[in-house]
């Protein structure tokens, strides 16, 4: 099947063409984002493959149908970025990678929360200009604080567990509770309940326009003072502006961020030579206390692997007429 592979790196083609086995599928792979400014790009393609910050909105989505594309298909679990109500009506299938390593997200989520605490950045900055003072470096031991985990699906299960490892208790919010949370000792509260009593929270849940903002100017004041705050879901579940102000007056004691709201205009490209124009993402990089990095908690060797058989095998499914089993439901 004719795939126009938008967002296409280096590695998104080693790895898909390898997975592409037998080359069944003819692959065009394209640096550019899906908008509606490329989505001509794509013209003869009966599917397109995308990644989180491609614009698949009802526009696009018309403009590919219109061009005979009958398959989107996204190389990652979540599916935010794509309107899957217009893609049902205009006749596109869209599916997903349903599952990949978790523990990819979940161990880079605890490096982040590490990263943050004992200041290992500031510090590894400091002693390659020759600067071996420890003061502004103080962190704490995570052993003995309460994490509070919000989403406690796979990757938030794994986190949590490698919580409890450190010697924390860990609390958890999910409007579906896992059994195998409160197994490993985990117990559930009520958000507010959840942010008024960690010492650290991480996210792991998908984001709805029901979390968006999740943790907005309210949620921040209601959190424990000096909390530090990880999140390697989307960039959505922050309020990134009240973040700032929290960070500001010391409510927020450190933040670690692999996901940003806006993020489709910054991440996955080099802007090393260029102005950002974004003031703030350039406030947040200024504080000492914060992290981002470029959306990459997923980037290991096995959950791209994964990530890139599970894409091939759903195009495959698609053009020989089988079941799609990552399909990605409608909205109830």
């Amino acid at each position: 099947m004719k795939t126009a592979v938008f967002s296409a790196r280096r590695y998104d083609q080693t790895l898909l063409t390898a997975a592409n086995t037998g080359k069944r599928h003819e692959l065009s792979f394209l640096q550019d984002r899906l908008t509606l400014d490329t989505v001509a790009l794509a013209k003869g393609c009966a599917a397109v493959c995308v990644f989180v910050n491609d614009t698949v909105d009802a526009a696009v989505l018309t403009a590919l149908a219109a061009q005979g594309t009958k398959l989107v298909a996204t190389r990652s679990t979540g599916f935010n970025h794509i309107d899957t109500v217009a893609a049902d009506k205009l006749g596109i299938a869209v599916v997903r990678v349903t599952e990949y390593s978790p523990y990819s997200v979940a161990e880079f989520a605890v490096g982040l929360l590490l990263a943050v605490n004992r200041k290992i950045a500031r510090a590894s900055t400091r002693t390659r200009d020759g600067n071996f003072e420890l003061d502004g470096l103080m962190g704490f031991d995570l052993h003995g604080k309460t994490v509070g985990v919000v989403g406690t699906g796979k990757i938030g299960l794994i986190f949590a567990q490698i919580m409890r490892g450190f010697g924390c208790t860990v609390v958890g919010h999910d409007p579906y509770p896992a059994p195998a949370f409160e197994a490993l000792g985990g117990r559930y509260l009520p958000i507010a309940e959840l942010l008024a009593c960690s010492d650290v929270v991480s996210l792991h849940c998908p984001l709805t326009e029901a979390n968006r903002h999740i943790i907005n100017a309210t949620a921040l004041a209601d959190m424990k003072r000096g909390c530090i705050l990880v999140n390697t879901s989307r960039g959505g579940l922050v309020d990134t502006e009240a973040a700032v102000e929290a960070l500001k007056t010391a409510q927020l004691g450190g933040l670690a961020l692999d996901v940003y709201e806006q993020e489709a205009s910054l991440f996955f490209q080099d802007l090393s030579s260029t102005i950002i124009t974004d003031d703030v993402i350039q406030r947040l990089v200024s504080f000492p206390n914060v992290i981002v990095t470029g959306h990459q908690a997923f980037f290991t060797e096995e959950a791209i692997g994964q990530i890139m058989a599970t894409t091939i095998e759903s195009i495959s499914a698609f053009e020989d007429g089988a079941p799609l089993s990552n399909r990605v439901p409608l909205p109830a």
